[in-house]
């Protein structure tokens, strides 16, 4: 498939009017591999490598593990398709993001790998977004969207079979794969099965806010960790009784890059999600 047909299937069907994001700004160490629509509007296409692809790559994190896995499988003339162009580490606070590997990105230039990015464009809502894929995972029944997010809407609204936290919790751990983290701000039982899925970074005192608003008392999100720069949203959550489930931000968005596979499947191109590893510590 000629490599700009694949890149405008995704511009029609996920770079929505009004959809923004501020990547490139922070990855100006690899300005002399990113493409200058990149530079001007932080989406799309990162590194513009290949004029044919035969294969799709998915992942959630650029790491040193998954651009190398994809070299050392041989691929050429292919595509990384990735929710973040940066990799996250919150154990690096306060910078929590770090660039890709410039002798991997040398690598996948002669290879002919191009490197696309959907942020923004995955989080907010349709069929393969974040919050949908993971309540999807999650056998939530979704009533409805909410909270903004750089122009979308990243979050979502519904009803779980699971009657108490106790319940919902090990259905989130099984699901994941791994320990998720609950935090019982409030009522063990779960107050008419409703609950908000905010995928990844989630745990914000805007989208607390609305939940008290839908009346909703069980967020499950990714990032989830009670730290010094999460501590006020906590004590929000204390306040108003809502319980917090945590299950890492790449696990929480893996999800949807797995859910993206099918997506180049349809127009014909053979692809493969790279699992990525979680970080713990942001629970």
């Amino acid at each position: 498939m000629k490599s700009i047909e694949l890149y405008n299937c995704l511009e029609r069907d996920f770079i929505l009017k009004g959809l923004k994001d501020d990547w490139a700004r922070h990855m100006g160490e690899l300005d002399d591999y990113i493409s200058v629509n990149f530079k001007e509007r932080s989406m799309g296409l990162v590194c513009d490598f290949a004029n044919e692809i035969n294969k799709v790559y998915a992942a959630v994190f650029p790491t040193e593990k998954i651009m190398q896995k994809i070299i050392d499988d041989g691929a050429r003339d292919a595509m990384l398709f990735l929710h973040h162009p940066s990799i996250w580490d919150i154990r690096r606070a306060p910078k929590t993001f770090y660039q890709m590997d410039r002798g991997l990105l040398e690598k996948f230039r002669e290879n002919r790998i191009s490197i696309y990015n959907l942020h923004t464009p995955l989080d907010n809502f349709s069929e393969y977004s974040t919050s949908k894929t993971l309540a999807d995972a999650l056998d939530i029944e979704i009533e409805k969207t909410f909270v903004e997010y750089y122009g979308g809407l990243c979050g979502v609204i519904g009803k779980t079979k699971c009657k108490n936290m106790k319940e919902l919790n090990d259905k989130f751990s099984e699901i994941v794969g791994h320990d998720t983290r609950l935090y019982l701000y409030g009522d063990n039982n779960i107050k008419n099965g409703r609950v908000a899925v905010v995928a990844g970074g989630g745990n914000s005192a805007d989208i607390v806010s609305e939940m008290i608003e839908n009346k909703v008392n069980v967020l499950i999100t990714g990032i989830s960790a009670n730290n010094e720069y999460s501590a006020e949203v906590h004590e929000l959550e204390q306040k108003n009784c809502i319980n917090v489930l945590g299950g890492t931000h790449y696990s929480t968005e893996k999800f949807a890059c797995q859910k993206m596979c099918d997506y180049f499947e349809k127009l014909g191109l053979a692809s493969t999600f790279i699992e990525g590893e979680p970080v713990y510590e942001d629970m």
